[in-house]
């Protein structure tokens, strides 16, 4: 039977080999009853077009060039899309997955973070999506919460993610 891990399933899963995660802040505060809030290490523009094809062989990831934080730590953002990386490193257990939504606060100032599946055996510290629709813009600083991470216990191990973003930004 697949089910939500509870704050008690992830304290335990963190003191596991490997730990679930790692590179976390503070962890009492990004502890939530039904997650883990994962917080902004970097930001970036996108510099050219991608293609994903048939073949991973044909795909090409669109270039980014990192954005610089003001020295208080925030940068503004103007409405449109911004790559986004994240503090903490996930290392899930071939019978975890996990799924991300963005905090209520960045949807309550039009602004959302879309993410993909972190599939069982994943390890690495990920990418994702960031949409500002705020037609004023949004100011963002580094190192805040943007998304909260939910665990899935699934009905039994998988062979394991093996793609090529495995160990990634590590």
């Amino acid at each position: 039977m697949s089910s939500v891990l509870s704050k008690n399933d992830i304290k335990m899963l963190l003191n596991g080999n490997p730990p679930l995660l790692e590179g976390y802040l503070n962890l009492e505060e990004q502890l939530q009853p039904n997650g883990v809030d994962f917080t902004l290490r970097g930001i970036c523009s996108l510099q050219s077009a991608g293609r994903i094809a048939v073949s991973n062989k044909e795909r090409v990831v669109s270039k980014q060039s990192a954005l610089t934080f003001d020295e208080k730590g925030f940068i503004h953002l103007t409405p449109g899309i911004y790559g986004i990386t994240y503090n903490e490193i996930v290392n899930l257990p071939k019978n975890v997955m996990a799924l991300a939504t963005p905090r209520s606060s960045l949807l309550r100032c039009g602004v959302t973070v879309n993410t993909a599946v972190w599939d069982a055996g994943y390890s690495g510290r990920s990418e994702s999506l960031l949409v500002v629709y705020n037609p004023l813009g949004f100011d963002l600083q580094k190192d805040a919460r943007i998304v909260q991470l939910v665990f899935f216990r699934m009905s039994g191990d998988t062979e394991g993610y093996n793609g090529i973003y495995q160990h990634e930004n590590i």
